[in-house]
């Protein structure tokens, strides 16, 4: 309806404006103070970047709800791996917050989120624009990978929590768990989908362009 396919648009809208305002700072930071800018990059945007993801957990109730045709199981795994990383592994421990790795993992984050929100928006007033529909769904193939390894590498980085320090063989489970289902099924699984999703749907963009 048009109701709903207005409030799916003001929801891309608000996360194209976080995610880029967060992409647009870290060039700058970068451009302004080089390497000196990797190591406060959690300090100054992670307010901005916890609250777009907290506001991402939302796309699962419209799945849910059947306002967004999208598959739940994928889009579950890509949502509760980044809630499980920013605010169990970098949120709760200083330690992490000042590794260079958190930054790659947030450029490559905020890169994927912006040509990913800049395309819903324009698929709700239906417009598709050819070279962003393939770079929408060509861009997460070799991103995706890439940020699963800076998760893993991230949580290598983690130390013991203070605060689960009579619960230490459960911390020291949870990372090996959680790394053998990202690595193995869980990002198997993904990156199958990221393909068959984006034959999909370019394979109709093509077929509509010949149409035309």
């Amino acid at each position: 309806s048009f109701t709903m396919n207005t409030y799916l648009f003001v929801y891309d809208l608000m996360q194209f404006c976080g995610h880029s305002w967060i992409f647009t700072n870290m060039i700058i930071r970068f451009m302004s103070f080089g390497k000196d800018s990797l190591a406060d990059t959690f300090y100054s945007i992670g307010l901005v970047m916890r609250l777009c993801q907290l506001l991402s957990i939302l796309e699962i109730l419209h799945i849910l709800i059947g306002i967004d045709k999208s598959r739940l199981f994928p889009r579950f795994l890509q949502i509760t791996e980044r809630i499980i990383v920013l605010f169990v592994v970098i949120n709760s421990q200083e330690e992490v917050q000042g590794k260079y790795i958190v930054c790659v993992l947030f450029f490559l984050w905020n890169l994927l989120d912006v040509v990913r929100y800049t395309y819903n928006m324009l698929a709700r007033t239906g417009i598709y624009y050819l070279p962003l529909t393939w770079l929408n769904f060509s861009l997460c193939i070799p991103l995706y990978p890439l940020s699963v390894l800076a998760k893993g590498k991230e949580m290598g980085c983690v130390p013991t929590p203070r605060f689960l320090n009579e619960l230490k063989t459960l911390w020291t489970l949870l990372p090996r768990s959680y790394t053998i289902l990202c690595f193995d099924s869980g990002m198997c699984f993904i990156i199958q989908h990221l393909f068959s999703e984006r034959k999909a749907c370019l394979g109709t963009v093509n077929t509509k362009k010949k149409r035309s």
